[in-house]
């Protein structure tokens, strides 16, 4: 009876409740988003909320004068699918940007950027 209403709510253009789809978000990322790190990382990695497709993902690190600054290998866990990871070269003190795009298994993609700055 409860799938007849919905199917009949349909064709009179009446809503009914439907599972709700969250998308997926950069969780959080090491070095962390606008922090202070004493001495250079050798990596950054980035945790999101759900499975990434990693050839269709893309994570960089940009120095001040924009230029790409990782050794450009960026990767997926092997085991943990929600994480991504870019190696990095010894860094010199200074600021650095992060900028990424992310598509989830679900086809949804979501992007961004932050920076994290790195002292001796």
């Amino acid at each position: 009876m409860k799938l007849a209403a919905c199917v009949l709510a349909l064709f009179v253009g009446v809503g009914c409740p439907a599972p709700a789809a969250a998308h997926g978000f950069m969780d959080h990322s090491s070095p962390a988003a606008g922090s202070t790190v004493h001495g250079p990382p050798e990596v950054v990695t980035l945790s999101f909320s759900q499975a990434v497709e990693p050839a269709f993902s893309t994570l960089q690190v940009i120095d001040k004068d924009g230029k790409q600054v990782d050794r450009n290998d960026k990767r997926a866990d092997v085991v943990d699918p929600t994480l991504l990871r870019v190696s990095l070269p010894p860094l010199a003190p200074g600021t650095y940007r992060v900028i990424w795009r992310a598509l989830y298994k679900d086809g949804h993609v979501t992007r961004g950027s932050f920076t994290f700055e790195v002292t001796r």
